[in-house]
């Protein structure tokens, strides 16, 4: 049973942290509908970390194409980390996703102290550089 449960946390892990991860800087990439585990086990904790030991925490968010939002407690768990931490990010930047998360990202931007911005998929390295200065 204990092996049958890793197995499809395994498979319904939708969250990736990417290699251009550096310093304050946390590079993730999303796929699939994204879960509160995905969140309370990968996500949250390491942008705690960042914060913990940098202060301000820079987020780059790419999407994959089949990128389809978050499941209710993902969406929970991104708003409270959102409003307990509103302070403590310096850049936030969405790379691709569907046309409602750049709108969501404009939202965003009046819940968050740092600069908010979305990058359409051909624009990823601009996203890399902006996230970066």
């Amino acid at each position: 049973m204990k092996l049958l449960l890793e197995i499809e946390w395994e498979v319904s892990k939708m969250i990736e942290i990417l290699p251009d991860t550096h310093g304050n800087m946390l590079a993730i990439r999303g796929r699939g509908k994204l879960t509160g585990r995905d969140y309370e086990e990968l996500l949250i904790p390491s942008l705690e970390a960042i914060i913990k030991e940098h202060r301000k925490a820079r987020l780059l968010f790419h999407m994959d194409a089949d990128f389809s939002g978050w499941d209710i407690d993902a969406a929970w768990n991104y708003a409270n980390f959102g409003f307990r931490h509103k302070g403590d990010f310096e850049k936030v930047a969405a790379v691709c996703g569907p046309k409602w998360v750049h709108w969501g990202m404009k939202l965003k931007s009046y819940f968050v102290d740092g600069e908010v911005k979305a990058f359409p998929c051909e624009e990823a390295s601009q996203a890399l550089d902006w996230i970066n200065s």
